[in-house]
């Protein structure tokens, strides 16, 4: 007797899968924690950034003593301290001031820091470097030490309190930094277009200003801004060589603040105002900013 067995079906052979391996997370790509920790960090500096000017403008609204009791802003919001500024002070003389030396600081400042980078940029001549280091050296003194040169100069000119003068001294301080920003600019735009200005019979003149011109706007742009800043809210100069009758902005409001008291809520009102055109101004050149100021800092 023979024992038989049964087998059923042949089982099918089982293979087991590979674990699927972890995904890889790119060069560039941030975790979750990460990710929330730099948002985080952006939201903190941006509030930190944005807070003084919120509480002038929370302080600007309300009594003049609101400096001391913020909460009595909420029961007495208005805007007298802007009536007061804007009718019954010198505001009004001061930001025509400010407005005529600040445009003209702008148009002189960009026109020749933009000749001068131009120039440095595509020609060579005796002194051509030791003229763009008497540029960056001129930006390492301090104000205080250029107040008293300056005013002998304007003084043997008869430019004291005069807006010429002070445009001067002004441009003093604006080109340098836009005339090196401006040559970094330069350099990226090809040579080529030079040539074929010269081929089709421009002047040097010319070519500069009917082709390299409007391919410079994003540069110029930032230069006008920065020169317009530089006039609409510089103190000393301002201070020193113009009398109360040319006051400018930035001086001018300091005559809201006397040695035994300040009239904050005048003050406030005033920052918020002058703070206006410098916004108008940005919101105009800010496409042209980050193009600018970029730029110029590697050569194509």
């Amino acid at each position: 007797m023979t024992a038989t067995t049964h087998t059923g079906p042949a089982a099918a052979p089982t293979t087991a899968r590979p674990a699927a391996a972890p995904r890889r997370r790119s060069r560039n790509e941030r975790s979750r924690g990460a990710s929330i920790a730099l948002h985080g960090t952006l939201l903190v500096a941006s509030a930190i950034a944005v807070f003084p000017v919120l509480w002038i403008l929370f302080i600007s609204l309300g009594p003049s003593t609101a400096w001391q009791q913020p909460h009595e802003v909420l029961h007495h919001l208005g805007l007298g301290n802007y009536r007061f500024v804007l009718f019954h002070s010198h505001f009004p003389t001061w930001f025509l001031n400010s407005l005529i030396v600040a445009g003209a600081t702008t148009v002189l400042g960009v026109l020749v820091s933009a000749s001068a980078g131009y120039a440095i940029s595509r020609m060579r001549f005796p002194g051509h470097k030791s003229l763009m280091w008497t540029f960056l050296v001129t930006q390492m003194f301090p104000m205080a030490v250029l107040i008293v040169p300056l005013y002998n100069l304007l003084a043997q000119l008869d430019l004291i309190d005069t807006y010429a003068g002070l445009v001067l001294v002004y441009c003093t301080i604006a080109v340098p930094f836009c005339a090196w920003m401006l040559k970094g600019y330069f350099d990226t735009i090809p040579r080529d277009i030079d040539e074929a200005g010269r081929v089709d019979g421009l002047t040097p003149f010319g070519t500069f200003w009917r082709l390299i011109v409007p391919l410079a706007r994003p540069g110029l742009a930032v230069t006008a801004f920065y020169s317009f800043l530089t006039a609409w809210g510089e103190v000393a100069y301002s201070t020193q060589f113009m009398s109360s009758d040319h006051y400018t902005l930035a001086s001018g409001i300091r005559t809201f603040a006397s040695d035994q008291r300040a009239d904050w809520g005048s003050m406030t009102a005033a920052s918020v105002l002058i703070a206006i055109p410098a916004s108008l101004v940005f919101l105009l050149v800010q496409k042209h900013l980050v193009t600018g100021l970029t730029a110029g800092g590697t050569k194509g």
